[in-house]
């Protein structure tokens, strides 16, 4: 993760396009990963979430060609063979259509859901949020393809939630991941100095200021890598499904603890245990929004705490490294609070931390982990934009 500002990735992706194409790049674009404060699997039950984005960033550089077939190559550390492809513009007759490699289904997604004709053309990726790592790396390229195709087509889409939507249905029909919206609409909403509290029934977003000088958030990949689509993901999610329905309610959203623990004998014990973490979390992250809006940080920690204890005991969705990880943190004098982040089985915490202890955090996290980890001390960083070349 070194290396991780825009210009940095941008350098890289532009000697990459002149290594391919001997030519240089016309158009420029980034889109950032995130990491989710607090409101883990929340955003497909209609609930709130707490995201931020990074400045860990996705870049894509490229320019129009001739003809009807579209080059594209990656330089992503871990993205799967063959790291340059060529495919046929997306025509009605003609349409994309999911394959291998499977990185390139998150861009021809994208390219299949953009209103209007997209031409041919050459392009690179280049990117700075680690794969795998439960910090959004497919939304932050879903959002800078998008972003890109703007530029390419000269046809910017106003309606920031439209773009969004739109990437996330690449993911759903691409990437055969039926991810909630919170991943896009950071990716493409982000705004520096502040997290974002996304109501994902209305999807209604609030910027909630995390300007204090004194704060720092730590990102830790734990360097364990999860594959997403296996069946763990949707299994959760269909569980939900089950115990609202089971409950008369169209999502958990709408399920009070009160409601869920009277009806307790309705629902199959893990069924039980997967809503009462989402209904719970859905009041912590409330909570949450509000209490790092009075610059409660104290009360904030403790409610990431409470977070990741029900992600790895109801919603079992954490595994050692993690456990670990939260644990080695909340060791540390002048941390907050830490949990994990993301989908789980592998990938990142995220820690609340006074600036002035950051230093001892990554040093006893290291010498606890065995120096394994990766930890970048960030702040919140804006959405998707062009980049000048």
């Amino acid at each position: 993760m070194a290396s991780t500002g825009a210009e940095n990735v941008l350098h890289v992706a532009k000697k990459f396009f002149q290594e391919q194409f001997k030519a240089s790049p016309s158009f420029a674009v980034c889109a950032p990963g995130r990491v989710n404060l607090i409101g883990e699997h929340t955003d497909y039950n209609d609930g709130f979430v707490l995201p931020m984005a990074l400045e860990l960033v996705t870049v894509i550089v490229g320019r129009k060609s001739d003809g009807d077939v579209c080059h594209l190559a990656t330089c992503a550390q871990g993205a799967d063979e063959p790291h340059v492809i060529t495919f046929p513009i997306h025509t009605p007759d003609s349409p994309l259509v999911p394959g291998k490699p499977s990185w390139a289904n998150y861009v021809k997604g994208v390219i299949a859901n953009f209103p209007g004709p997209v031409p041919a053309f050459d392009a690179v990726i280049a990117t700075s949020v680690p794969l795998g790592g439960g910090l959004s790396s497919s939304a932050s390229l879903e959002v800078a393809t998008y972003t890109f195709l703007e530029q390419l087509t000269g046809k910017e889409q106003k309606d920031l939630k439209v773009k969004a939507l739109a990437c996330q249905k690449a993911e759903h029909n691409f990437a055969n991941m039926p991810c909630g919206i919170m991943d896009q609409f950071i990716s493409v909403m982000g705004k520096r100095g502040n997290a974002l509290l996304l109501d994902c029934r209305s999807m209604e977003a609030t910027l909630v200021p995390m300007t204090n000088p004194d704060l720092a958030v730590l990102v830790t990949n734990s360097n364990v890598r999860h594959e997403l689509t296996g069946s763990e993901y949707p299994t959760r999610r269909k569980q939900c499904e089950t115990a609202a329905k089971a409950l008369g309610k169209p999502s958990l959203r709408e399920v009070t603890m009160a409601e869920l623990e009277a009806n307790k004998g309705k629902l199959e014990d893990v069924e039980f245990c997967r809503a009462r973490h989402v209904v719970g979390e859905i009041q912590r992250t409330t909570e949450a929004a509000a209490a790092l809006e009075k610059e409660n940080y104290e009360k904030f920690g403790k409610l990431m705490v409470e977070s990741h204890n029900s992600l790895r005991d109801d919603y079992e969705v954490s595994c050692e490294e993690l456990d670990l990880l939260v644990k080695l943190a909340m060791e540390v004098d002048g941390v907050y609070g830490s949990r994990m982040t993301g989908g789980g089985f592998g990938g990142c915490t995220v820690t609340l931390v006074k600036r002035s202890s950051v230093d001892n955090l990554i040093k006893h996290i290291q010498e606890g982990y065995e120096n394994k980890a990766t930890c970048v001390v960030t702040s919140p960083a804006d959405g998707a934009r062009v980049l000048s070349l």
